[in-house]
């Protein structure tokens, strides 16, 4: 088998422009199906194997038309009816993000889903839409031949969701938005997503986020499970304006977030001064060991990252987009 496989490799070296790294990748991925194939005599894993590779391969493919897109997930109940001011409210910011040149990816069903295609238009709309025996379809404001993708499985749809998202807005909703929630800020607090504005919208004299808002600070804080400066990562709004501006601040001034070896660096639009830049071992100390906060160009700034802290890498953004 394992000489069947680098014929293969060979076969594609020789007539594609595949590099090196890639073909490791594939080599990788002929060699996990093929090992599970032999060893599991139920074919049931193989099989939702190969549908959760069809399925994120579907939706990469859909996505890279538009990788270089500023794009906003949009998450929140599919039973919000049209006369609901929260339909209003989806709507609105999905008109306001298209307005600024972003694409919005949605849930592609109704209620917050349809509303923020809605108001974003085809042009703007991306779907992944969950194959369900109740209740969810496609709404008509999607194009549904060329901006969606269906899906089997809830995880895969949340990776689809998720990964090339640049920030995320989150109406009230039922156990699939909760889900959703709490799967946003756990890739956040570990970094296994880049850094995202998240916004938890609701009307002015809505009840639901300031509800789950006391949920997490006296169970999950009060009972220790995470830190109060973890919360840095979400922001209740209760407009749309509210929502934009802070996802419009969040890139005022930062851009960009990478690791190499025992360093951090961020990407900014402007350069600081010495004193923002002196100032930051005061606002996020614990990125000051070593080497400390260096000025790698105008635009670049390192600081000692151990791969951890991702909590403290928001307050770091958030001091770096308050010089602005």
């Amino acid at each position: 088998m394992d000489e069947l496989i680098e014929g293969f490799l060979d076969e594609l070296r020789r007539d594609t422009a595949f590099t090196d790294e890639r073909v490791e990748v594939l080599r990788a991925l002929l060699v996990r199906f093929v090992e599970l194939a032999m060893v599991d005599d139920d074919l049931g894993d193989l099989r939702v194997a190969v549908q959760a590779l069809n399925e994120l391969t579907e939706a990469s493919t859909l996505f890279s038309q538009w990788r270089d897109v500023p794009k906003l997930a949009i998450f929140g109940s599919a039973r919000t009816e049209v006369a609901h001011s929260l339909y209003e409210m989806a709507r609105e910011l999905g008109a306001a993000m298209a307005e600024r040149g972003w694409m919005v990816i949605s849930g592609a069903g109704p209620g917050i889903m349809e509303a923020s295609a809605k108001g974003a238009g085809r042009e703007h709309t991306l779907g992944v839409n969950i194959e369900l025996p109740f209740e969810q379809f496609s709404n008509p404001y999607i194009d549904a031949e060329t901006m969606l993708v269906a899906m089997q499985y809830f995880f895969t749809r949340k990776v689809a969701m998720t990964r090339p998202s640049n920030a995320f807005a989150i109406f009230p909703g039922g156990l699939g938005t909760m889900d959703e929630t709490f799967e946003v800020l756990t890739l956040l607090h570990t970094g296994k997503t880049s850094p995202a504005p998240v916004v938890l919208l609701d009307t002015p004299d809505g009840t639901f986020w300031r509800h789950w808002m006391d949920f997490v600070d006296n169970a999950v804080i009060a009972d220790h499970y995470i830190d109060e400066n973890d919360m840095c990562l979400v922001r209740l709004c209760t407009s749309t304006e509210e929502a934009a501006g802070e996802i419009d601040h969040f890139f005022s001034n930062y851009v960009s977030f990478d690791v190499r070896g025992d360093r951090g660096y961020i990407k900014i639009r402007r350069r600081p001064n010495a004193a923002q830049l002196a100032a930051l071992a005061n606002a996020v100390p614990r990125f000051a060991q070593g080497l400390g906060y260096v000025l790698e160009d105008d635009t670049t700034i390192s600081f000692a990252f151990d791969g951890r802290n991702y909590v403290n890498l928001r307050l770091l953004i958030n001091q770096i987009n308050d010089w602005t």
